[in-house]
């Protein structure tokens, strides 16, 4: 484990009350913060984040990883795939702007080859493993992937 890694965690789109919708304020707000956040890290000497490129926090962090590596080319966006085609029953939209973003990466691992019951629980502990610190947006659910890995990581 670096001391200069940051991993992702937290909920799809359809835990938060704007759902899909973006350009809901509270969404764009949430992004705004985020965007803090990361860069905050960045400047205090984080260079990799790591993101298990689900929909919603994953996927935004992804994207302003990549829009501040434009600014900063010491930063590294690492895609830690649970296995191949996690995307595969998402919207065009959704998929290709998955795709987008893992052609632009430094790097891309799949944890699995293929979907299995565990495969995401192990994608979330790879990432917990291989990082220094966890960036979550997390709203307390303790039955969800998110409130798994802010546990696990608290471990």
């Amino acid at each position: 484990m670096e001391e200069f890694t940051c991993a992702f965690t937290g909920h799809r789109p359809k835990s938060f009350p704007w759902k899909y919708n973006e350009s809901a304020p509270d969404c764009v707000l949430l992004k705004e913060v985020l965007a803090a956040q990361i860069k905050m890290l960045a400047d205090r000497g984080v260079t990799d984040f790591f993101s298990g490129m689900a929909q919603g926090v994953d996927i935004w962090s992804s994207q302003i990883v990549l829009d501040l590596q434009k600014k900063n080319p010491a930063l590294k966006l690492h895609c830690v795939l649970p296995c191949k085609g996690q995307e595969s029953k998402w919207t065009a939209s959704a998929q290709e702007h998955y795709h987008s973003i893992l052609t632009q990466a430094n790097e891309v691992v799949y944890v699995g080859q293929e979907y299995s019951r565990d495969c995401m629980l192990e994608r979330n502990r790879w990432l917990v493993e291989y990082s220094s610190i966890l960036l979550a947006v997390y709203n307390g659910t303790l039955r969800s992937g998110t409130g798994a890995t802010v546990r696990y990581a608290l471990k």
